[in-house]
């Protein structure tokens, strides 16, 4: 590591990595987990006013000798995500990354992942429901690891969905682009549908899902929210998630399946680092397979490694003091008694 900390901008990190760069690290990090010399600090969240959170998630990679910790807060006017890299030996700061790029290329590349791994190898009809921030990036992800002949679009909002859909076009020049009016239209026999939403109640069911289809539920990862049906569960021969833990604790869909009156059995569900570390294809006969990512450390930090090692090696970012020691100031000197 430098003899310097760097301080990564936003700038820096999307010249330093793209998307194929953030699903090879990504794959590096998972098979760093199955191998057992990486492992998450599981999230922690606190929130306060009527839409304000804060949020922490880690990961000590000993192969690397880097731990890190992504911190971010939410408030109805913004956000500011930091990525923090530290020497697993020394502790000493390694680098500091600004993480919004970075949160979007490993949220993409964890869904590229999985789409590898756990659909069809010619699966090449996307459904993508949802038009927010994180859509495009959804969408070149599937893009990166299937040939896509068809990407069908919807969300609730009409402008919305015509404006994401029209991104696509310049995106994807040679693949055909369609808006629907309706999640059941839009999701009628497609390979692969993708739900990256802020939705409350669901809005996919088994009845849209088509026979051997993949999906990737990217979108509700806070219990109030929900985006497919319980029914999927019952089809759903192969399930996978980025953090089991994480997943235990806060998707809803899955606490109410697997926890709630249903009973299902917790010990069906895969970590993805396992599938990708046993380098299988999808099982024939798969009815649908489901993934949950609800975001990890394991995820942010492997990204981060690779950003932090290609800034020192190719002087991007700027130097920073390392972080000093000075004794605290211990002496209490009493208050003067006011005058009577």
């Amino acid at each position: 590591m430098a003899a310097a900390p760097r301080w990564i901008a936003e700038a820096d990190v999307v010249q330093l990595m793209h998307l194929g760069d953030a699903i090879d690290a990504l794959t590096c990090g998972l098979l760093d987990e199955a191998a057992g010399s990486a492992r998450n600090m599981e999230k922690t969240a606190a929130h306060w006013a009527a839409r304000s959170n804060m949020h922490a998630i880690g990961a000590i990679f000993e192969g690397a000798d880097v731990f890190g910790i992504k911190t971010w807060g939410n408030t109805p006017k913004g956000s500011t995500p930091l990525l923090i890299l530290w020497n697993a030996t020394s502790a000493k700061l390694w680098a500091i990354i600004e993480a919004r790029a970075l949160g979007q290329m490993r949220t993409g590349a964890m869904s590229a992942i999985a789409t590898r791994w756990m659909s069809e190898r010619d699966a090449d009809d996307l459904a993508i429901i949802g038009s927010g921030k994180q859509a495009l990036a959804q969408a070149a992800a599937v893009a990166a690891v299937r040939r896509l002949r068809r990407i069908r679009v919807f969300s609730p909002t009409p402008a919305n969905r015509s404006a994401f859909a029209e991104g696509l076009r310049s995106a994807f020049p040679t693949t055909e682009i369609s808006v629907a009016d309706e999640a059941a239209s839009a999701a009628e026999g497609a390979s692969i549908i993708t739900l990256i939403t802020r939705a409350r109640e669901p809005v996919i069911t088994s009845s849209m899902v088509a026979r051997g289809a993949h999906v990737n539920a990217v979108g509700a990862i806070t219990k109030e929210r929900r985006e497919f049906s319980l029914d999927l569960f019952r089809r759903a021969t192969l399930v996978a998630v980025d953090t089991l833990p994480g997943t235990r604790q806060l998707s809803a869909e899955f606490v109410d399946w697997y926890d709630g009156k249903c009973g299902g059995d917790w010990t069906r569900v895969r970590p993805i680092s396992a599938i990708v570390a046993a380098a299988r294809p999808r099982p024939s006969g798969t009815d649908l397979s489901l993934f949950k990512p609800m975001g990890m450390g394991i995820s942010d930090v492997s990204l981060g490694i690779e950003i932090a090692a290609r800034a020192e090696a190719r002087g991007s970012g700027r130097p920073m003091p390392h972080p000093g020691l000075a004794i605290p100031c211990l002496s209490i000197t009493p208050k003067e008694e006011s005058a009577a």
